[in-house]
């Protein structure tokens, strides 16, 4: 986390990822398995990464989904699903 503030897990590099403990190592993957699919629309999609599934759990807290507007600043993705 930089300054506190959570990781977007949709934006953030692999070595950023390995960063967290929860998820050394599995940066990479993490990387690869977003850029196949899209994205993550929920942290608990981490589970689907090969290799990480249950180890994510330590790393919620770290991590946030956020998405990229036009400009390419990164949003809260829990912004947008507000009503």
């Amino acid at each position: 986390m930089k300054n506190g503030a959570p990781i977007n897990v949709n934006a953030a590099s692999a070595a950023e990822l390995d960063a967290i403990p929860a998820l050394a190592g599995h940066g990479f993957e993490i990387v690869r398995y977003r850029e196949e699919r899209g994205g993550f629309s929920d942290l608990r999609q981490l589970d689907e990464v090969p290799g990480l599934t249950g180890k994510a759990d330590g790393a919620t807290a770290s991590l946030t989904v956020g998405i990229a507007d036009p400009g390419g600043e990164c949003k809260d993705r829990r912004l947008f699903n507000k009503r």
